[in-house]
C-alpha cells in the first residue's frame, strides 16, 4: 500500500500545479475583460456618428454606390470570420465557426461564390486542415486588437468592394464574430456589412440607432462637396474599419469571458480531484497504518509463542 500512498501523493501534487495555473489564467482573464469591455465602449459613439453620416447621405442624395447598392444578381461574397490564436476557451472558437459555415451554406444556396477572410489562427487552422482556400488571414492580435488592426483586415475588403464582380471583387461584405452580452453571455452573430439596408429611415445594423419608435426618422437636408459619391467614397473605408474594429473588440472581450469561464471550470474540478485523492490517500493511509499494526501484533504474538515454547 505504501506504493499506492506514493502515486496518490504525486498526482495530488500534480492536480495542485495546474491548479495553480489554471487560477492565474483565470484572474488574467477577467483583468482583461474589464479592459476589452471599456474599449467596446470607447468605440461605439464613433461608429454611431459614421452610421448617422453614412445614412444622410443615402437619403439626401440618390447616387449609386458600392456601399448602398444591391446588385441584381449578386455573383460573390466576402466572408470575414472572426475566432482566436490561442484556445482554452471552451466552445468560442468552434461557435464562431459553426456560424460561419451556416452564413456560407445559406450563401451557396443562392448561388453565390464565397470568399473567406480569417482571423485568428485557430480559423486558419480549421481552414488549412480542410484544405478550403482562405483568401486572406490575419494573426497575432485577437487578444488586444487595435485600430491598426482593423485597418490592416478592413483594407482587403475595402478593395474586394471596391472592385468590379467581373474583376474579382464582391457583391456583399459579411462578418462572422462572437458579440460580448454579458460575462456570462457570448453569442457567435453573423452580420452582413455591405451593401447597407435601411429600415424606418436608418441602416438596420446594431449601430444605427436613431429612428423614432412607430415612425421614421427625421433627417436634415444636406449639401455635398464636391459631390455625394465622392463623400461616399471617402466614408466608405471609416465605415468598414470601424466595424471591423468594433467586431474584433467584441470578439476579443467575448474570448477573454470564455477562457475565464473555462479556467474557473478548471480549477473547479481541480479542486474535486485533490479532494478525492486526499480522501483516497487517507484511506491509503490508514490501511498501512492498520496493516502495520496487525504486523506488530502478529510479530509480538509470534515472539510470547516462541518465548513460552522454550520455557517447556
Amino acid at each position: 500500500m505504501g506504493a499506492q500512498l506514493r502515486v496518490y501523493k504525486r498526482r495530488i501534487k500534480s492536480v495542485t500545479a495546474t491548479k495553480k495555473i489554471t487560477r492565474a489564467m483565470e484572474m488574467i482573464a477577467a483583468s482583461r475583460i474589464i479592459k476589452a469591455q471599456r474599449k467596446v465602449t470607447a468605440s461605439e459613439p464613433y461608429a454611431k456618428e459614421l452610421t448617422h453620416a453614412v445614412t444622410a447621405v443615402a437619403q439626401g442624395s440618390d447616387t449609386k454606390h458600392a456601399l448602398l447598392t444591391e446588385a441584381e444578381q449578386p455573383k460573390r461574397a466576402a466572408v470575414l470570420l472572426i475566432t482566436s490564436d490561442r484556445g482554452l476557451a471552451g466552445g468560442y472558437n468552434s461557435n464562431a465557426i459553426k456560424a460561419a459555415e451556416e452564413l456560407n451554406a445559406r450563401l451557396a444556396a443562392e448561388g453565390k461564390e464565397i470568399e473567406s477572410y480569417i482571423v485568428g489562427s485557430k480559423g486558419v487552422a480549421y481552414y488549412s486542415f480542410r484544405d478550403r482556400a482562405v483568401k486572406e488571414s490575419f494573426t497575432g492580435f485577437t487578444d488586444n486588437p487595435s485600430y491598426a488592426d482593423a485597418k490592416a483586415v478592413a483594407a482587403p475588403l475595402i478593395e474586394a468592394v471596391q472592385r468590379e464582380t467581373a474583376e474579382g471583387g464582391v457583391d456583399e461584405l459579411h462578418i462572422v464574430y462572437t458579440e460580448f452580452v454579458s460575462m456570462m453571455t457570448q453569442t457567435a452573430v453573423d452580420a452582413r456589412m455591405l451593401p447597407l439596408s435601411f429600415a424606418g429611415g436608418v441602416e438596420s445594423t446594431d449601430e444605427g440607432e436613431g429612428a423614432a419608435k412607430g415612425g421614421t426618422a427625421i433627417m436634415p437636408l444636406y449639401d455635398f462637396e464636391p459631390s455625394a459619391e465622392d463623400v461616399l467614397d471617402a466614408l466608405l473605408p471609416r465605415y468598414v474599419e470601424s466595424r471591423v474594429y468594433n467586431a474584433l473588440l467584441q470578439a476579443a472581450a467575448s474570448k477573454h469571458a470564455a477562457t475565464r469561464r473555462a479556467m474557473k471550470s478548471a480549477t473547479d474540478n481541480a479542486e474535486d480531484l485533490i479532494k478525492s485523492l486526499t480522501r483516497l490517500a487517507n484511506a491509503a493511509r490508514q490501511a498501512d497504518i492498520t496493516q502495520e499494526i496487525s504486523e506488530i501484533v502478529g510479530g509480538a504474538s509470534a515472539l510470547a509463542d516462541a518465548n513460552a515454547g522454550s520455557d517447556r
